[in-house]
């Protein structure tokens, strides 16, 4: 079905201000057409979500207006939305972890027309069951309504968000970062699904920062910057330059392969990994009887769906979490990794997947994080005290060579932007110098301006000898850098190959568990 040219949804001139004095959007304007997939692109902090918020009545507008069918409307909440036929599926699902599927849906639902109060005694659920099994029938959303939410994949649990929506009678569905925890192959489901909901006459809005994912999926683009809209295109018309210099204001060049050579695997490996065993907080086995080698000037990486063991193989090798078993050989040294600093002291530098919680005291001022884990360092002492002036030359050093915008070496961490707090935490630990740099997910979350510039300087760094162990959920990272990929999947490395033999849909379908027969190369 072609989309139609009459509005659903107008927003005009929608402006957001928070208490704080932070101004999320700035005067935008919108229109929603009947029966698109309308793709809302942009970088973090853009404005897409607050917007799309607004839409879904999570959040009320600072002045503009709302119109729904060419009637002026004001949603107080969003159940005020969903009588109008709208509805959000949010980037972090909102289900109750130890309810059914079917609980979880019909639960609101019940509330409502019951008057119950988180009870879900006294309900018609064989009602509820015909009814969602004729749903997932005519939407081709399959999911077994028994089950326990919390023991269901992640694509299972964004179907049955989308599903409590839709059992709602939605009928311009909103999707927030729909495919952040999703395999290649349940994206290629969701798609499928989301063509199926648009030739019924659905309209959904596809909020991303992803531009390979915007022109596959939707009709018409429209591009965010600042809490402004600077630019709307017909997909066919666009392409990935034109959005990505819409998105940050110059142009870049997306799609540079910073694979510099084939893999060196001969000679002393600089990492060695031996049947590790690690737990996670749980007391459960993450990481089970994991084995793999990173060589100097290579770049090695592991590509996998979150909570598949990563979090825990890294923090085992940067010594924040003791393995049960097994060994870590650097430079073919095998070692007992007790804590971070031990690790700093033999030359390994660390990129955290969470940057604020791992990488930065946000309390701490910028001078103050550039040391973290060095401040033993003669270098930056004197005596028994920090040398602070010595400190404050090596801190504006890093200010200038790694482009970080602060206010100053005096401010807080936590005032810095999330692009600019990864530069600090990548500035301080490549300056040291490493034989080994573990990186695990280096760009998530950051501007395609960072996510460039964080990407070559790890490919620099491997040009220059340095052994390279990257860890990443987003596949165009995996491919891009790495010149040996692995797979990861339920704690085990199920598959491992050089780069130039890699096939991305095999390696998609491998992190998803499909075909997870040895692939060792």
């Amino acid at each position: 079905m072609q989309p139609s040219d009459k509005n659903f949804v107008e927003l005009r001139n929608i402006t957001k201000v928070y208490p704080d004095g932070t101004v999320a959007l700035r005067g935008v304007s919108l229109s929603i057409r009947y029966g698109e997939i309308l793709g809302l692109l942009g970088e973090n902090g853009a404005g897409k979500t607050t917007l799309m918020k607004i839409l879904s009545g999570v959040l009320q507008p600072t002045t503009g207006e709302l119109l729904v069918e060419g009637r002026r409307v004001r949603f107080r909440s969003p159940a005020d939305a969903l009588r109008h036929g709208i509805g959000m599926v949010h980037q972090h699902f909102t289900l109750v972890p130890n309810f059914t599927v079917l609980e979880n849906i019909i639960l609101g639902i019940e509330r409502e027309r019951q008057g119950l109060t988180g009870t879900l005694s006294g309900i018609d659920f064989e009602s509820h069951v015909k009814r969602l099994e004729k749903l997932m029938e005519e939407t081709e959303l399959k999911v077994p309504l028994d089950a326990e939410v919390q023991k269901l994949s992640l694509g299972l649990r964004q179907r049955t968000e989308i599903l409590k929506v839709l059992y709602r009678g939605v009928r311009l569905l909103i999707l927030d970062e729909p495919t952040t925890f999703l395999t290649p192959l349940e994206v290629e489901e969701l798609f499928k699904v989301l063509r199926n909901l648009k030739s019924q006459g659905k309209t959904v809005i596809f909020i991303t920062h992803k531009i390979k994912e915007a022109l596959e999926i939707t009709d018409r683009i429209v591009v965010m910057r600042g809490g402004r809209v600077v630019g709307e295109v017909p997909t066919r018309e666009a392409s990935p330059e034109v959005l990505g210099e819409l998105m940050v204001g110059k142009r870049m060049e997306l799609d540079v392969l910073l694979r510099a050579r084939k893999p060196r695997t001969e000679g002393r490996p600089v990492l060695e990994v031996r049947g590790l065993v690690v737990k996670n907080d749980l007391g459960l086995e993450a990481v089970r009887g994991v084995s793999f080698k990173v060589y100097p000037g290579e770049i090695y990486g592991i590509a996998g769906v979150e909570g598949n063991g990563q979090a825990e193989l890294v923090e085992a090798i940067t010594g924040l979490r003791k393995p049960e078993s097994g060994e870590i050989v650097i430079d073919g040294v095998r070692v007992s990794v007790e804590t971070p600093i031990d690790v700093y002291r033999m030359g390994i530098s660390h990129i955290p997947g969470d940057r604020d919680r791992y990488g930065l005291v946000l309390e701490f001022t910028v001078k103050e994080n550039t040391i973290i884990g060095r401040q033993w360092e003669r270098s930056f002492t004197r005596g028994l005290a920090l040398n602070w002036r010595s400190i404050a030359r090596y801190a504006w050093e890093i200010i200038k060579r790694f482009n970080i915008v602060t206010p100053g070496i005096d401010a807080q961490a936590r005032a810095l932007s999330g692009g600019n707090r990864q530069r600090l935490v990548v500035g301080r630990e490549l300056s040291k110098k490493p034989r080994l740099i573990v990186a695990a997910h280096p760009t998530r979350g950051l501007d395609i301006a960072s996510t460039m510039y964080i990407r070559e300087l790890l490919a620099e760094y491997r040009d220059k000898g340095a052994a390279v162990l990257l860890v990443s959920a987003d596949l165009d990272e995996i491919f891009q850098l790495s010149d040996r990929i692995a797979v990861m999947y339920e704690g085990r490395i199920v598959a491992e190959m050089p780069a130039e033999k890699a096939d991305r849909r095999q390696i998609g379908l491998l992190m998803g568990g499909y075909q997870v027969a040895s692939q060792k190369a």
